[in-house]
Parts: structure tokens; sequence; C-alpha cells
């Protein structure tokens, strides 16, 4: 403990005014340029083609946005039950595409698409009621979540005042979301189902760093006494615990950073708006844990220290 590399407490206002600054940033560009939502959240309509040979999605992808009909995601698979290879366009809008609109978007990728032998195999429209449902369930999921681990920090570190830890631990999250959100809305991808998975996986790795530093404080606490402040004790702790998560979250980036470069590379534009809001939410969830949840946290005991019990 008298080997601490770096204040953290010190400069926590420092700290606290980054994300702060970020998302006053987020929300203005959010509000001025809006947010592309997917088909799964909007509605809209997906139109599903069989092609032959090899198809190039990137182009397929750069010609449906030419028409300015909304926000485009284009995928590709094979079709149930049988060996065509199937491409499919999806729109999100609102009131989805009519009849007429979707013959011309037909009828213009298969000029340009006329090597390919592009059919229209199945018309779909998605109610914006069924894209709302699924985005309560999503929501619903990570609220859920957020309520398991503020109960399973508050268990665990009792000892130290867990309640305010698991609270303050869960601004640290919300941070890691935002910081994602923020990532999409910077990057122009569209909010989708990537989205929602980005969020619980970083919700998972993020709260791992929090539990090693709020670990780290009940061990020094037991070891130490009332000998420290609390200051001094989560000052301590954070540096004690850094290497080993910097380590930690500097390797899983790395892959997830090559994963983000591969997909590049190759075009999937798919892989890329799940990798690299993965990327960016790993760093955030690395820098809540040890410069928001922290430093936070001594705040609040310091403004309310535990009352001594009476016999």
């Amino acid at each position: 403990m008298e080997n601490n590399k770096f204040d953290f407490l010190k400069n926590k206002k420092i700290f606290f005014i980054i994300p702060i600054v970020i998302a006053v940033i987020t929300i203005a560009t959010a509000l001025i340029i809006g947010v592309p939502v997917d088909i799964e959240f909007k509605g809209g309509t997906m139109l599903t083609y069989s092609y032959t040979g090899s198809i190039d999605v990137n182009a397929v992808k750069a010609k449906v946005e030419s028409m300015n009909l909304g926000t485009v995601g284009v995928t590709t698979g094979s079709a149930f039950g049988s060996d065509l290879e199937t491409v499919q366009v999806s729109f999100a809008s609102d009131e989805g595409l009519t009849a007429d609109v979707q013959a011309g978007v037909t009828e213009d990728l298969q000029k340009e698409f006329a090597d390919n032998s592009l059919t229209l195999v199945n018309s779909q429209d998605v109610k914006p009621s069924a894209g709302f449902s699924f985005f309560l369930k999503c929501f619903v999921a990570v609220m859920f979540s957020f309520l398991l681990l503020i109960i399973y920090i508050a268990v665990r570190f009792k000892n130290i005042g867990g309640w305010s830890a698991g609270a303050f631990a869960l601004v640290a999250l919300a941070n890691d979301v935002f910081m994602v959100f923020a990532t999409f809305v910077f990057m122009r991808l569209p909010i989708d189902a990537n989205f929602m998975a980005v969020i619980l996986t970083i919700l998972g790795y993020s709260i791992n760093n929090t539990i090693v530093l709020y670990d780290r404080v009940r061990e020094n606490r037991k070891l130490y006494g009332k000998k420290l402040t609390i200051d001094e004790l989560v000052n301590g702790s954070i540096n004690q615990s850094l290497s080993r998560s910097i380590k930690t979250t500097v390797t899983t980036a790395i892959a997830v950073l090559s994963m983000c470069v591969v997909a590049l590379i190759c075009g999937v534009e798919s892989i890329v708006s799940f990798v690299f809001p993965m990327f960016i939410g790993l760093i955030a969830g690395c820098y809540s844990s040890f410069f928001i949840a922290g430093p936070a946290w001594t705040v609040w005991k310091n403004a309310h220290p535990d009352k001594k019990k009476t016999a």
C-alpha cells in the first residue's frame, strides 16, 4: 500500500468530466442528425432474393442505398430446405415499402446484377409494433441483468457497504452502455441485435473488473482495519489490481481488434458492427471500473461515513 504509483482520487474530477463531455456530445449528435435504427427495432420491409454465382454484398448495399429508401441492411444466407443461395435486403421504415416501390427495387437490382439471375423469393413486412416489442424485451433483459448484478455485489461485499458499492458499479456499467451507444452513433451503425449483444457482453466483462477492485478493497480492509482512510484504501486497491485488469483487457482487445481488421478486409459489415463496438466497450469497461466506480464510491463514503454500532 506504500508503493502506490498513481493517485487516482487526486484527479477524480477530470475522470468524471471526460465521460460526461462524451455523453453530451453524443446526445447532441443523436438529436441533430438522428440515430439509424435497423428493421428489427423500427419495422419495415424485407426482400429476399435467390441468386447464382458469387455476389458482392457491398455492391448490393451501395446500389440499394442510392435509391434513398431509408436505412438499408444486406445479408446473405441459404434458403431453408433447399440449396438456394439468398441475399436479403431490409428497409427500416415506419410504414414499409409499397408494392410498386418493391417492384422498382427488384427491377433495378435484376438489371444491375444480371449475371447473378436475381429472383424474388419472399417479401415480408415487419410492423413497427413488432420492432418495439423486440426492443422492450431487450431492454428488460438489460434491466434484469442490472438488478442481479447490484444484488450480487451488495451481498458479496456487505462488509464494506455492499449496496453503495453495487450502486456505483451500476453507474460504471451505465457509462459502458453509453460508450457503446456513442460508438454506434458516431460510426452511423444501425441500432440492431448486435447492439444488444454487445451491451450484454460488456456488462459481464466490465463488472468483472469492478468486482476485482471491490474484492481487493475488502481484503485490504481486513488487513489494515481502520489504519487507512477510505481514500487511501481505495487508491491503494486500484493500484494493486490495475495491472492484472489492464493485461486481461489488452489481451482480449487485441483479439477483438484482429477480428475487426479481418472483417474489414473481407467486407463483412455485420461482424464489424459487433466487434468494433465491443473493442470500445472493453476499453470503456476498464476505464469505468477504476476511474469511475472506485473514486465515485469514495466520494459517497466520505459524505456518508459508516455509523458506529452502539451496544
